[in-house]
């Protein structure tokens, strides 16, 4: 897994992503908010999917439209003690992995208008990857019917050539005629310890997925159907019906051995919602 490509990005790709950071409204950077930010509350209307963990009991490993697809992993819902400035107190899902598995929430029997939709979690990894060389993670992934590809917006990779060593977000793909790729960018690394709101969007009607980072768009990672990491073919987004929140690690014998993260205000939905 994991294969590397650097794509140069197209003029018109980088402007689109850009005009998209219009959209929602971003956290206040010098306080913490008074309530719980992101809540389900929050966002009637456009929701397709959203769990903020609140209303389940401690040790939860299921809750109303998600379940758990798991391999030398687990999920929990846990009091969170680990909170400041980019994160209220609260319930959180503790995500635990051995070695290369993977743990991810799975929201199934999704059908967005157009097959195009926005998602945000916040999340907080204990550590990333510093060995093997090039070790491939995945946070999230949407899949469906289609020519067989899974859109990973959410990812990233190991890369030793850079500062010596570092992790960096890269969105990627697999299993469709574009191959299996990760396009990461070193303007985009990747930081462990603390919450980060990651927001995604995919558009069908340019095959395009976007991505912003604590509500900052970072079209450095945005890629298309003509722009893409992967096999100088068309990349064409499944019919997606299902999404995957969580954590993967591709290869075996990692450092470290085993991952760790928080996840919280999960959501799915027309519209974006940003980081409030």
């Amino acid at each position: 897994m994991g294969h590397i490509t650097v794509m140069t990005r197209r003029a018109a790709a980088l402007a689109g992503a850009l005009a998209l950071a219009v959209v929602g409204t971003a956290a206040t950077a010098n306080s913490a908010p008074e309530h719980p930010h992101g809540s389900c509350a929050d966002a009637r209307g456009t929701l397709l999917f959203c769990e903020d963990f609140e209303a389940l009991p401690r040790g939860a490993t299921t809750g109303h439209g998600w379940g758990v697809n798991a391999q030398n992993g687990t999920v929990a819902v846990e009091r969170d003690t680990a909170h400041g400035r980019d994160h209220r107190p609260g319930q959180v899902l503790h995500v635990h992995t051995e070695g290369n598995g993977h743990a991810f929430v799975e929201v199934g029997g999704l059908s967005a208008p157009g097959n195009s939709f926005y998602g945000r979690m916040r999340v907080r990894v204990d550590a990333l990857p510093s060995a093997p060389d090039w070790a491939h993670f995945t946070l999230v992934e949407a899949t469906g019917t289609g020519d067989g590809s899974v859109v990973r917006p959410v990812g990233g990779q190991y890369v030793p050539t850079v500062d010596g060593g570092t992790d960096l977000w890269g969105v990627g793909s697999d299993g469709g005629p574009t191959g299996d790729w990760t396009d990461w960018q070193e303007t985009s690394p990747a930081r462990a310890g603390r919450w980060t709101c990651v927001e995604w969007r995919l558009d069908a009607s340019d095959n395009q997925v976007s991505v912003w980072f604590d509500g900052r768009p970072h079209p450095d990672l945005t890629v298309d159907t003509t722009d893409h990491g992967g096999n100088p073919v068309d990349f064409v987004l499944p019919r997606v019906d299902t999404v995957r929140m969580g954590w993967q690690l591709y290869q075996p014998g990692p450092t470290p051995s085993s991952y760790d993260l928080r996840l919280d205000d999960l959501a799915l939905s027309t519209h974006r919602l940003g980081c409030v």
